[in-house]
């Protein structure tokens, strides 16, 4: 008779884990004060005092600034818009090529593409899964402007040659720190090292106002640029007399007073939801350590912190005998998902897909491709691109959620015995191929 889950037999857990929800009374009673005031918005798109938000917007940014070390925060309404933000406020142009991680969500590479830029592909390192900049160096030409790094799953990636790199070919640096707000690296806040940084507050990033971002820089040119793209720049070119104009055609990414007002409460929960992630991922990793298939991921050093977006784990077929896909497979049976997550399974195989192998790329669809200026450019997006990329998603690498904040030992526990019970009763499994 079969004990496994996925062949029949009875389930590890069928009662939900814990929700994660960071929400509480704090943020409803600043959403109340903000609706009492029936100011919900205090941006005017002109050269006026309004040009730059409300109190809450404008005290949410400071507080932001404050909490990392930055001189500068501007609020956006999400990650997405502040990665096109950046891209503007750099100066992005047709023709110009920005190298970035294969290995993210789409926005990360579709950015340079919104101002006419080509998206130019190194692979990543296959401990950390950020950029490797071994891969950074071999991508760079006379054509790039800018590498728009990516700190994965909320490790940092290796900064420190990375902006040796920029500064000897004069590149801009760009952090995505959607997956990773308050992170470190060698003791510096991520998203304080590189000229720009872009964190994220979608509902399903450790703390989130609904959708919204957050861009920090030291660069009072860059901030400006930032905050005036953010805001329908055309209006106050004229008034401030600006010289430049590259890209100064606004957009409307402002947040409201609402979602500030929710992003100050938020802000002062961070530290205490991170502490308690990296608790859960310290347990589940001494736990998960008897198992010889998996390789987890080190912890990073020399002052540097991880704040694990997701748990990511390498699965060794030639250990196991057994496919990463069929393990994934066999460990969503064995385990639930979350309350307000009940569709969405805690555990995937692999991240997404390179990103070089959606359609946009394979097709050339953007306009920034067809552009006159793009004629001249290699452009590598086929399969074999990346290679370490393509082994740790189509093979090696799953992640899942089960340490989230709100998962007790005894959540963590029940997950253990899913993953002792399928290694326990792998035979059930070694004539099995599916895909996860």
């Amino acid at each position: 008779m079969a004990k496994l889950a996925i062949n029949g037999g009875e389930a590890v857990r069928t009662e939900l884990f814990p929700a994660y929800n960071t929400i509480g009374q704090e943020e409803k009673d600043a959403v109340m004060q903000v609706l009492d005031t029936g100011n919900l918005s205090q941006f005017l798109g002109a050269e006026h005092s309004d040009f730059l938000g409300g109190p809450n917007v404008k005290r949410f940014e400071r507080e932001w600034a404050d909490a990392i070390g930055v001189k500068h925060a501007v609020s956006v309404n999400s990650n997405t818009s502040g990665l096109f933000t950046a891209m503007g406020a750099i100066g992005i142009q047709p023709g110009d090529e920005v190298i970035v991680s294969p290995y993210s969500m789409s926005a990360s590479a579709i950015a340079p593409l919104i101002y006419g830029g080509v998206p130019v592909f190194a692979d990543i390192d296959p401990v950390t899964f950020c950029m490797d900049p071994v891969s950074i160096e071999k991508c760079i030409t006379a054509n790039t402007k800018a590498i728009l790094v990516v700190h994965i799953f909320g490790h940092p990636a290796d900064m420190d040659p990375i902006m040796d790199l920029a500064k000897k070919h004069n590149l801009y640096v760009v952090e995505d720190c959607a997956q990773a707000p308050m992170a470190k690296y060698k003791g510096k806040y991520v998203g304080t090292i590189g000229d720009l940084g872009i964190f994220s507050l979608n509902y399903h990033k450790h703390i989130h106002t609904g959708e919204g971002g957050v861009i920090t820089s030291n660069s009072d040119k860059l901030v400006e640029r930032c905050q005036m793209i953010r805001n329908h720049a055309e209006n106050i070119v004229g008034p401030r007399n600006t010289e430049d104009l590259t890209n100064l055609i606004g957009y409307n990414y402002r947040m409201t007073e609402i979602e500030c007002a929710i992003g100050i409460q938020q802000l002062k929960k961070l530290p205490g939801l991170l502490e308690e992630r990296l608790k859960n991922v310290a347990y589940l990793n001494e736990q998960l350590a008897q198992f010889p298939a998996l390789e987890l991921q080190p912890a990073p050093k020399d002052g540097s912190v991880h704040t694990y977006y997701v748990h990511p784990i390498k699965f060794n077929k030639e250990i196991a005998g057994i496919d990463r896909n069929t393990f994934v497979n066999a460990l969503k049976a064995e385990l639930p998902s979350a309350i307000l997550r009940e569709t969405a399974p805690l555990i995937g195989a692999g991240y997404v897909k390179p990103i070089y192998l959606q359609p946009i790329y394979q097709e050339r669809a953007a306009w920034a491709f067809q552009h006159p200026a793009a004629a001249e450019l290699t452009l590598k997006y086929e399969l074999g691109t990346c290679p370490v990329t393509e082994k740790m998603h189509f093979e090696l690498l799953f992640t899942h959620e089960f340490m989230r904040p709100g998962m007790s030992e005894q959540d963590m526990d029940d997950v253990v015995r899913a993953f002792k019970k399928i290694f326990n009763n792998i035979n059930e499994l070694k004539s099995v191929e599916t895909t996860a």
